[in-house]
């Protein structure tokens, strides 16, 4: 594994009504579960460097499109997958990818925190041990790093030690978005991570997106709607499996093109 957070530059993000080059592109993707079809021919692309929210009422497929995005669908018996998905042009579905190192590029945060039973260094140090890294300088330099970027550090530093089951909600979240970037990924995958969070934490988590974008690309689901508008740049709503709309977030709050994006967002439907 090469460590690239030392040198790791943050990419300029263009003004938003200029056209953006897609970092993350999902071209006519299918997915069925047995003999269910979850999601429906979707195609969308997400810029580098944006965060893009994905919003629909419960079932209607954004949690399957990112697990499908991380590949971890693919444990599930009975799934079957068309269409693909690229990173910076590259598929990532095809069979000879190593899921190993595709998942060190495409991090993933869940709606419910779950720290391992493990000290608060362990947590963050997991995936870099599972690649290789052995080096202990290598492993604190790294651990601090993570944790100052996910805004937890100066909370925790004087007990990296102590159990992370002890942390808040709120700081156990952190934590996982810490573990989460301590590979260096260049695509943070976010499900609902704040649906279990109290109001202040969730500002937090809020708060700190917006700063993780200016290193990395993120597609966060959200039922919640003013979060959507919140945190996102582009927003897609999805409705039984179909992707409805997709558009720069203050255009389709703002200005829906589909009948079903204006019923959603003003409460009329869902």
């Amino acid at each position: 594994m090469v460590l690239r957070l030392m040198d790791k530059q943050s990419a300029k993000i263009e003004p938003m009504g200029e056209e953006l080059a897609p970092f993350l592109e999902v071209d006519s993707l299918s997915v069925w579960y047995g003999e269910k079809q979850a999601v429906q021919d979707v195609s969308l692309s997400a810029p580098k460097n944006t965060v893009t929210a994905l919003i629909g009422p419960s079932g209607c497929g954004k949690s399957t499109l990112i697990k499908t995005i991380n590949r971890i669908n693919e444990l599930v018996p009975g799934v079957r997958i068309e269409g693909d998905v690229r990173i910076g042009g590259e598929s990532i579905l095809g069979e000879k990818v190593d899921l190993r190192s595709l998942r060190q590029r495409i991090g993933m945060v869940f709606q419910r925190p779950n720290p391992f039973p493990k000290s608060i260094f362990e947590n963050v140090a997991y995936g870099l041990k599972i690649h290789g890294v052995k080096d202990k300088q290598t492993l604190d330099d790294v651990v601090e790093w993570a944790l100052k970027h996910a805004a937890l550090w100066d909370e925790v530093h004087d007990r990296l030690k102590s159990s992370a089951l002890d942390l808040s909600g709120g700081q156990q979240q952190r934590l996982c978005i810490a573990r989460a970037l301590a590979v260096q990924p260049d695509i943070l995958l976010m499900d609902e991570p704040c649906s279990a969070l109290d109001p202040i934490a969730t500002s937090r988590i809020e708060e700190l997106i917006g700063h993780l974008k200016e290193e990395y690309t993120i597609l966060i689901v959200t039922h919640n709607m003013q979060q959507a508008s919140r945190v996102s740049d582009y927003t897609a709503l999805m409705w039984l499996g179909e992707l409805v709309e997709y558009n720069r977030t203050d255009e389709l709050f703002m200005n829906p093109k589909e009948k079903t994006t204006e019923d959603y967002i003003t409460g009329r439907n869902g």
